[in-house]
């Protein structure tokens, strides 16, 4: 399957990826919550020191959220978002 051809495959409208966007990262911000938990507690009554101060447990927590929010994983939702409109498309017929 050619770039082109996957890609008219995946298109979907801009308020369904901007939706399909805040969902990924409402998942990744609820599988990274211990990492998150880590650097709010390394930040807490820092200011600038946090650069130094919290560098590995920010480098932990951008590590975990990439995992969930990176363009394979919106394709893939794309792809199912699509597969399931067309589902939806064809029970109506």
């Amino acid at each position: 399957m050619g770039y082109v051809q996957e890609a008219r495959e995946n298109h979907v409208k801009k308020k369904v990826e901007e939706a399909l966007r805040s969902k990924m990262k409402q998942k990744a911000l609820k599988e990274c919550d211990h990492y998150t938990s880590k650097y709010a507690q390394c930040a807490a009554g820092r200011t600038i020191s946090i650069v130094w101060q919290c560098r590995k447990q920010a480098k932990e927590l951008n590590y975990c959220l990439h995992q969930y929010t990176n363009d394979a994983v919106l394709e893939a939702m794309k792809r199912e978002y699509t597969l399931q409109e067309n589902e939806k498309g064809s029970a109506r017929v």
